[in-house]
C-alpha cells in the first residue's frame, strides 16, 4: 500500500500521502472485520457454515489487540520513566515489573490473571476478555518500556540543555522536546510489538475468549477436519497482520519529518 502512495497523488506532499495511505489502510482494516465473512460464505464445508463464527472471531482478535495495544503503550511510557527515574522505588518497581514480565512466559501471565489472581484479590471480578486484556497489555508494555526507554535514552542531552535555556521547565521540556523524538525512535520496535501483540492474543483461547483461534480449534474439534479452519485462521491472521503493517509503516513515515525512510 505504501507502494502506490509513495508516488500517488502526485501532487501531494509526502505527509500528505502517508495520511491518505493510513485512512485507506483503516478502511481497509473496518471493511475486513465487518465483511471477512461475504467471501468465507463461498467457501466449501465447515468454512462456509462457519463463517459467521470465523468473523466474529477475527472481530474480537483485533478488539483484544487494540485495547491491550493501547494499555501497553501507556504501561510502557510509564515503565520507561521508571526505569529512568532519579527516586530509587520507583526505578527499582520498574525493574522488577519488566524482568518479571519478560522472564515468564506470556501464556503462565494470561493463566495467572484468569485463576490465580481473583483468589489474591477476591474483589476483582474479571471475565475472560478484561483478563486476557490485562495479561496482554502488561506483557506488552514490558517491552515497550525497553524501547521507549531506549528512544528517551537516544536524544541528544543538548536538545535538554537548549530547552532549558530557553526557559522550558522539566515537564515542557519532556512533553514537547524529549518525548516527541524518543517516541520517534521508539516507533520501529513498538510497531513489532504491536504486530507480535496480534499473534500473541491467539493464547486467550486458553481461558475461554472465543478469538480466532479458539474457533478455528472448535471447528476442527467438532467437524474431525484441521486443515480448513486452521489454514483459513491462518489466512484471516495474515489479512490482519499485513493491513496493520501496512498502517504501521505509513505511520513511520508520516512521522519522519526529516524524510530518512524513502
Amino acid at each position: 500500500m505504501m507502494l502506490i502512495f509513495s508516488k500517488w497523488p502526485a501532487g501531494w506532499s509526502r505527509q500528505s500521502r502517508c495520511t491518505l495511505a493510513i485512512v485507506v489502510g483503516a478502511a481497509l482494516l473496518m471493511l475486513l472485520m465487518c465483511c471477512i465473512d461475504v467471501p468465507l460464505a463461498y467457501m466449501p464445508e465447515p468454512i462456509a457454515e462457519n463463517a459467521a463464527q470465523f468473523a466474529e472471531g477475527a472481530r474480537i482478535t483485533v478488539y483484544l489487540t487494540l485495547v491491550s495495544g493501547l494499555a501497553g503503550l501507556v504501561l510502557g511510557v510509564l515503565g520507561a520513566l521508571g526505569r529512568l527515574s532519579r527516586i530509587p522505588p520507583l526505578r527499582w518497581l520498574a525493574s522488577f515489573y519488566i524482568w518479571v514480565i519478560r522472564g515468564t512466559p506470556l501464556l503462565v501471565q494470561v493463566l495467572f490473571v484468569f485463576l490465580a489472581l481473583p483468589e489474591l484479590m477476591p474483589w476483582l471480578k474479571m471475565d475472560d476478555f478484561t483478563s486476557a486484556c490485562v495479561a496482554l497489555a502488561f506483557n506488552a508494555g514490558a517491552y515497550n518500556a525497553e524501547s521507549i526507554r531506549a528512544g528517551l535514552l537516544a536524544v541528544p542531552r543538548g536538545q535538554t540543555e537548549a530547552a532549558r535555556s530557553l526557559g522550558l521547565s522539566n515537564w515542557y521540556t519532556f512533553r514537547d522536546v524529549v518525548f516527541p523524538q524518543a517516541f520517534k525512535i521508539a516507533l520501529p520496535p513498538l510497531v513489532n510489538n504491536f504486530i507480535a501483540l496480534l499473534k500473541d492474543s491467539s493464547l486467550a483461547y486458553a481461558i475461554g475468549v472465543v478469538e480466532l483461534t479458539n474457533v478455528a480449534n472448535r471447528i476442527q474439534s467438532a467437524t474431525f477436519q484441521p486443515i480448513p479452519p486452521l489454514v483459513t485462521a491462518a489466512v484471516i491472521y495474515l489479512l490482519l497482520t499485513t493491513v496493520l503493517t501496512q498502517i504501521s509503516t505509513a505511520v513511520e513515515h508520516r512521522m519522519d519529518v526529516e524524510g530518512r525512510q524513502q
